[in-house]
This record gives C-alpha cells, structure tokens and sequence, in this order.
C-alpha cells in the first residue's frame, strides 16, 4: 500500500558493503522515514573488548553520509593513530579500527553493558547522525556466523578478514539463530499495512543474508507479510560483483548461475532482479516458479543506485 506521498514503505534486508549501495539508494528515493533496513548481524563480534557490529556500521555511516568512498567502510577522512600505537605495543592490528570509527565501539559497548538494547543504541545513534531512514538489526540476540572450512572450524571475522576468505568453505553455520527473535521493531516493520516490497539486497546470500533467515521467526515473518519479495541478485556475469559469493557457491558444489540463486530463495521470494547481461538466465529462473526481470544493478553512482531501487519497486508492484 502506498501512504499519502504515493510511495509505499520498504523493508530491506541487507549485509554491509553492496547491500548499502542499494539502501542508499533506497534513502535517496523514498520519502523520509519510508525505509527500514534490518541488517545483518552474524558478523558481530568482540575485539579488543568491544562490541563490533561491521554491517551496522557500514549502513549506518553510508546513510549518513560519512562512509569512506574509497572502501565502502569505515569513516570517511579517517585518521589512524589509534592502530599505530597498539601495533607499537604489540597487540591485534589485523581488524582495522580507524580513530573515529573507534567511538561508534566504544560508546556502544558502554551503553550495552549499562543494559541497552542494541535495537535501541543504533537508533539513537541514527537519530544523532541526522538518518532518516530506520535502521535495525536483525535481533537483539547474540547470533554468530561460523564458517567450516578446510583450515578448521572458524568465526566470521577470523576466515572473513584475518585469512581474507581463502580457506576452502565446507559448510555454514548461524550459532544461536535457532533460539533468537526478531525484536518487536523488526517485526512491526515486516507487518506494516503500508509496506510496499521486501527487498533481499545484492549481499551475499550465504554470507550475509542466510544469518538473517536462520531466525525462525525473522523467516516467519517475511513469509507471512502481505507485500511481494523481491531479491536483487549480487552475480553479475558468472561472477560476484564484491566479495566471496562466487568462490563461496564453488567451494559448496554449486554452479555460479542465478537459477541457482532462484532455488536458494524460491519459496520465500516471489522475484529475482538480473543484471541484464544475464537476460538468458531469466528462463531457467521462471522454471522454479520465480518471476525475473533484468536491469543493470551495478552500482557506482548514486544515480545507479536510485535507479535501481526505483526498478526494484516498479517490479515489486507487478508482482504485487
């Protein structure tokens, strides 16, 4: 449904580099307070004794405006004496801490040991930013993503960016998905009368979205909503735009190819978003009972990334 400005409300689950771009656009499209991103958060972990939250982080400062445009992480004009002087002293430099970035951490692991919720720090945090759009996490519960890989059973951070993704991956696993909830926030955004699409981000599915899904009532949630599901596929090509997804399928015996995409989402997803250089998958996608449409989703610009989410929700409203 749309409210009284003619656009409908969006849900956007998202991971941390490439699902910003799209939210981004999304926050440039839409009137303020139209989208809710719910981010993954498997990634999260403790380091240095704070609480690290990577693709809350990277939403939250690229909606703000501040995320470095070289990276896509981080803060942008970012100093690092911080990192300098524990390297000096011998201890942990391999996860990078820039000085700014440093405060998000620290002020965050201070309000949750105080007892707040991380639902309710990030969006103060928001709000302080000047964010117009609701950014949540996926729950407020610990879950973790550990990958089993031929170096051993590994956290997320440690095959993800201490051995920068090059252990061969057997299997993932969502430790304490099962037992976790999506916070009544989260929830109330999945069953929004106004909602308009729920859209899975080009993030990586395994890595990024599967933590988000591996919660039985997040999963629950999606399927129930009365709006279209659409994802925007991260494979462009053969090959992934950013990121492991590509070596990721590989390494679990699956062909790299959006029907195989189509099959890991179909009965959750009512579309799946192409590039157009993959304009001869969009059959083999239909045959499993997925409606496709294809556009260019790379994104570089902020007109590339308006522009995609526009498409995203004219071809929602077809599937509507």
């Amino acid at each position: 449904m749309s409210d009284s400005t003619g656009h409908g409300h969006v849900v956007l689950l998202s991971g941390g580099v490439g699902g910003a771009k799209l939210a981004l656009g999304f926050d440039r499209l839409l009137p303020r307070g139209a989208l809710t991103v719910i981010a993954n958060t498997g990634d999260d972990f403790r380091h240095l004794g704070l609480d690290i939250s990577p693709d809350l982080d990277t939403l939250m400062y690229t909606l703000a405006g501040i995320v470095n445009p070289e990276t896509g992480w981080g803060c942008r004009d970012e100093s690092w004496q911080f990192m300098a002087a524990l390297e000096q002293l011998g201890g942990e430099t391999w996860f990078r801490l820039g000085d700014r970035d440093l405060a998000t951490h620290i002020e965050r692991t201070r309000r949750r040991a105080a007892g707040e919720t991380l639902t309710a720090i990030t969006a103060d945090f928001c709000a302080r930013l000047g964010i117009g759009s609701r950014l949540l996490p996926m729950s407020d519960a610990t879950v973790a993503t550990r990958v089993d890989t031929d170096a051993g059973l590994l956290d997320f951070q440690d095959y993800f960016v201490r051995r920068r993704a090059a252990p061969v991956v057997r299997a993932l696993h969502h430790d304490g998905a099962a037992g976790a909830a999506p916070s009544p926030a989260v929830l109330a955004a999945l069953a929004d009368p106004r909602l308009a699409a729920i859209v899975i981000a080009p993030s990586n599915p395994w890595l990024s979205i599967a933590p988000l899904l591996a919660i039985p009532g997040l999963r629950a949630a999606i399927a129930a909503a009365k709006a279209p599901v659409v994802a925007v596929s991260p494979i462009v090509g053969g090959a992934a735009i950013k990121g492991p997804t590509a070596k990721i399928m590989a390494e679990l015996g699956l062909e790299v190819h959006n029907a195989v995409l189509a099959r890991h989402y179909r009965g959750l997803v009512d579309g799946l978003i192409l590039d157009t250089v993959d304009a001869g998958e969009t059959a083999a996608v239909e045959s499993l009972g997925v409606r496709a449409a294809t556009t260019a989703t790379v994104m570089h610009t902020l007109a590339d990334k308006t522009g995609l989410a526009a498409f995203t929700l004219r071809f929602a409203a077809t599937l509507a």
